[in-house]
C-alpha cells in the first residue's frame, strides 16, 4: 500500500501511475470536506477497489501497511500529518522521485530561483527537434507521473523542478542537472538561504562523473558549489569570458574551450528580450550540447523560439503602448529582470501574496525608466512604504486588475510601456500565476 497525499494535479496523477502499476493507494487530504465520490471519479472504474480515501487527519493506524508516501509539493514538510510520517519511520517521496522510478530514458532537470519554464520549453524544443521521444514535464505544468511509463530507453525528459519537489527526492539522478541562479524566494517555507540554497544544490546530489551539471557562473553560490559537485560541471556567464564554457560578449553567445572561443548565437536574431533571457539561452545550449545535440540544431532552435506565456509576453500594442505580461515574475529578482528588458519609459503593475521578500533591489533598479508603479494585494503597503523610502512616489493603489490597466492606459504615451510584473505570488486575489496573467491580458484586449 502506496500513500498519496494531496489530490491537486500532482497527487493524481502519481495516484493513476501506481494504480496503472497494480498498486494499492491510500489518498489522503487533510481537507475533510472533499467529497469522496467526486474523488474516485476522477480513476478509471477499474481501479476503485484499490483506492482508499482518508480526509481530513492521518492517524498512525492509517500507516501500518504504508510501504510510503508520495507527497504534494504544495505540502509543507513541517504539516502535523507529515511528522506523524516521519515518528513512524515512514519514507516521504517527492512525485518526481516516483517519475524517476518509472522513468526508462534520459533524464534532463532544470532548477533555479528564475527562469526554470523559459529555460525548460526551449530544452524542449531543441529536444523535440533531436530526439526520437521526447516529453517536456514537471513544473512546467504537466506532472513527470503523467509521462513516467511511456518513456523508452530512446526517449528524454525534461524536467523543471522546484525547491519544493526537491525537498524529498531520495535516488533521483538526472543525466544532465541545471541550477540557473539562486536568490531570495519561498523563505516563508524554506526558512533560511542556506536551507533553500541546500534544497536547490540536491538536484545534482546523486549525479556522478558521468552525468553533467549546468551552473550560472555569476551566480557566487553555485560558484562555489561547482567544487563540490561529482558532475561535469559547464559554466555559462553573462557577464566575462569564460576559459571553458559559454559567455555572452555584447550580443554574441561564445563558447570556449581551453581558451580558444567561437561565435554560436547572435543575440538579436532572438524572438526574445533581456539579459537574463540569453542566460536561459545559454544554460539551454550547455544542457543540449551536453546531452549530444549538434550545436546547428540547438542554434536553429534558439532563432525559432518565443518566449512563453506570462514571462515578458507581448500581449498587444494599444495606442502606441505596448503592454506585456509578465505574471511568472513571483519574486523581486524576476521582477529586477523584467524591468531591464523594457526598452522605455514603463508603467509597473505589481504586488500579491507576502512571501516574505524585500523590495529594496527591486525599487532601485527603477532608475529613471519606471514613470508609475500601480500596486494591488497584501503586500501592497509593504512596497508602497519600500519605494517611497527609495523616493519613488508616483504610487497608486487599486482593487482590481481592470483598474489597474484602465490607469496605465490612460497616462502612457505613445512610445511607453506597461507591464504587468508582480514580484508576489498571486494566491489571495487569482488561483494562480496563470490566472493572474490571463485576466491582464484578457484587460489589454479590451482597451481601445
Amino acid at each position: 500500500m502506496i500513500g498519496v497525499a494531496g489530490l491537486g494535479k500532482s497527487g493524481i496523477s502519481a495516484a493513476t501511475l501506481l494504480l496503472k502499476n497494480n498498486e494499492a493507494v491510500i489518498l489522503f487530504d487533510s481537507n475533510k470536506e472533499l467529497n469522496k465520490e467526486e474523488i474516485l471519479a476522477k480513476f478509471d472504474k477499474a481501479y476503485h477497489k484499490n483506492i482508499n480515501i482518508i480526509l481530513g487527519e492521518l492517524k498512525k493506524s492509517d500507516l501500518e501497511d504504508m510501504s510510503y508516501l508520495v507527497i504534494s509539493p504544495g505540502i509543507d514538510l513541517e504539516t502535523d500529518f507529515v511528522q506523524v510520517l516521519k515518528a513512524n519511520n515512514i519514507p516521504i517521496w517527492s512525485e518526481i522521485e516516483l517519475g524517476f522510478k518509472y522513468d526508462k530514458g534520459g533524464l534532463i532537470a532544470i532548477t533555479g530561483t528564475n527562469g526554470k519554464t523559459t529555460t525548460t520549453s526551449l530544452v524542449g524544443e531543441i529536444m523535440s527537434n533531436f530526439a526520437k521521444s521526447s516529453f517536456t514535464v514537471g513544473n512546467i505544468g504537466i506532472p513527470y507521473t503523467d509521462i513516467a511509463d511511456k518513456t523508452d530507453e530512446d526517449s528524454v525528459t525534461v524536467l523543471e523542478t522546484s525547491s519544493f519537489q526537491l525537498e524529498t527526492i531520495i535516488d533521483f539522478r538526472p543525466n544532465i542537472s541545471a541550477i540557473l541562479n539562486i536568490t531570495p524566494d519561498h523563505l516563508n517555507r524554506h526558512h533560511t538561504m542556506e536551507n533553500y540554497i541546500k534544497v536547490k544544490e540536491d538536484i545534482s546530489k546523486n549525479q556522478t562523473e558521468d552525468d553533467f551539471c549546468i551552473l550560472n557562473y555569476e551566480d557566487e553560490a553555485l560558484r562555489e558549489f561547482a567544487n563540490r559537485v561529482k558532475a561535469k560541471v559547464v559554466f555559462f556567464s553573462s557577464k566575462r569570458k569564460l576559459e571553458n564554457g559559454f559567455y555572452l560578449d555584447k550580443d554574441i553567445i561564445m563558447q570556449s574551450k581551453d581558451g580558444v572561443a567561437k561565435e554560436i548565437l547572435d543575440t538579436k536574431k532572438l524572438n526574445i528580450l533581456g539579459r537574463h533571457n540569453y542566460e536561459n539561452v545559454m544554460a539551454a545550449i550547455a544542457i543540449s550540447s551536453s546531452y549530444g545535440v549538434p550545436i546547428d540544431s540547438i542554434v536553429n532552435s534558439c532563432y525559432a523560439f518565443h518566449a512563453v506565456e506570462h514571462r515578458i509576453e507581448f500581449v498587444k500594442e494599444v495606442n502606441g503602448v505596448r503592454y506585456y505580461n509578465d505574471s511568472k515574475g513571483t519574486n523581486p529578482d524576476a521582477a529586477i529582470q523584467a524591468v531591464l528588458a523594457m526598452p522605455a519609459a514603463t508603467y509597473i503593475i505589481a504586488g500579491g501574496y507576502d512571501k516574505g521578500s524585500e523590495y529594496d533591489e527591486w525599487i532601485e533598479s527603477f532608475g529613471t525608466k519606471v514613470k508609475k508603479l500601480v500596486l494591488m494585494g497584501a503586500t501592497a503597503g509593504k512596497i508602497e512604504e519600500c519605494a517611497k523610502k527609495h523616493g519613488f512616489n508616483d504610487i497608486v493603489t487599486v482593487d482590481s486588475m481592470q483598474e489597474a490597466v484602465e490607469i496605465c492606459a490612460n497616462e502612457a504615451k505613445t512610445g511607453e510601456y506597461v507591464l504587468l510584473s508582480p514580484a508576489c505570488a498571486s494566491w489571495g486575489m487569482f488561483k494562480n500565476y496563470e490566472e493572474r496573467g490571463r485576466i491582464f491580458k484578457d484587460c489589454v484586449r479590451e482597451l481601445g
